[in-house]
């Protein structure tokens, strides 16, 4: 039933590529990328590391089916479709938004991410969103106990233990040389396994796509280390919260660099470095590695509502 050779072999394309440009600010120090992206076009970037040991545990315990959270543009509950269909499990992802259920074919038309997991046979089970926000209680996990029966449950967002020992893996024996690592901020997981990962003399970096003090507290609960600090004025107003300054940064990187970002989070991480280097925020010589976390996927419902705004999109090929 099961085969995990996906999530044992996936991991390998991760190269680190150097930034290039010719601006001042950049000459005294060096900025790359380590690209997570190309892990796979499907099961991306941190998603993959957070679902790995996941997958491996339901596997064990013998679970057939994956249970989730997320909104309807969650780039972990696209994650989670797919990873579940190669690895033999089948998906169920609770969504936030009760409306989004009423006329599913017209969603599905509408949202690609809901779409994506749809054709990777996720059952789809939309919920209120003040019912949502109960999703932690024993009452609503009796109910989703009742209705589905036996499943392995991978929190929103797939932070949890195993997830940090997924993501503490994006640092390597090729990551030591660097005295920064920058990394983007959702539930917490990716940078609490990159600090556990991360060496003495190295300091991380943490771009929150939301608003709010609620991270520290999240992050400390799976890590004892301090050798990390937010940097929090790069949310754009929060998640999934764009303007057009970002989205000519994005666009401007992409046609420097041929590297797409997304715009909830890699692309708010990568905005916000290149200010911190401009306002000299980094001494001279310093090695900064920024970590591509994917979520590609997330840029065609961006897309969609800069549109209908007749705002300027992300290019994207994807």
């Amino acid at each position: 039933m099961y085969d995990l050779g996906f999530l044992e072999s996936g991991f390998l394309n991760a190269p680190i590529q150097k930034l290039s440009g010719t601006n001042p600010d950049f000459l005294s120090l060096e900025l790359s990328i380590k690209r997570e992206d190309l892990i796979s076009s499907e099961v991306s970037g941190n998603k993959f590391r957070k679902l790995k040991y996941n997958l491996a545990k339901a596997k064990e315990e013998q679970h057939k089916t994956l249970l989730t959270y997320g909104g309807a543009f969650s780039n972990h509950i696209a994650a989670t479709a797919k990873a579940g269909q190669l690895c033999g499990f089948k998906t169920i992802g609770v969504i936030r938004g009760e409306e989004l259920g009423v006329d599913l074919e017209k969603t599905l038309r509408q949202n690609a991410t809901l779409r994506f997991a749809d054709k990777c046979n996720m059952q789809l089970y939309f919920v209120s969103r003040s019912h949502y926000k109960e999703k932690n209680k024993k009452s609503f996990r009796e109910i989703l106990k009742n209705k589905f029966q036996d499943f392995y449950e991978i929190p929103e967002g797939g932070t949890n233990e195993l997830a940090v020992k997924g993501c503490a893996e994006i640092l390597d024996e090729k990551t030591g040389a660097y005295d920064y690592i920058a990394c983007p901020v959702g539930t917490g997981g990716t940078i609490a396994g990159i600090i556990e990962g991360s060496l003495p003399h190295q300091k991380i970096l943490g771009f929150p796509a939301l608003k709010g003090d609620f991270l520290e507290a999240e992050i400390n609960k799976y890590t004892s280390k301090t050798n990390w600090q937010l940097i929090t004025d790069y949310h754009f107003g929060g998640y999934a919260k764009v303007n057009q300054e970002l989205v000519s940064f994005i666009n401007l990187f992409k046609k420097k660099q041929s590297i797409p970002l997304d715009p909830i989070y890699t692309g708010k991480m990568l905005y916000g470095l290149y200010e911190m280097i401009r306002n000299g925020f980094f001494s001279k010589n310093t090695r900064i590695l920024a970590v591509h976390t994917g979520g590609l996927q997330g840029i065609a419902g961006i897309n969609d509502r800069l549109k209908k705004q007749g705002s300027k999109l992300i290019d994207y090929d994807g």
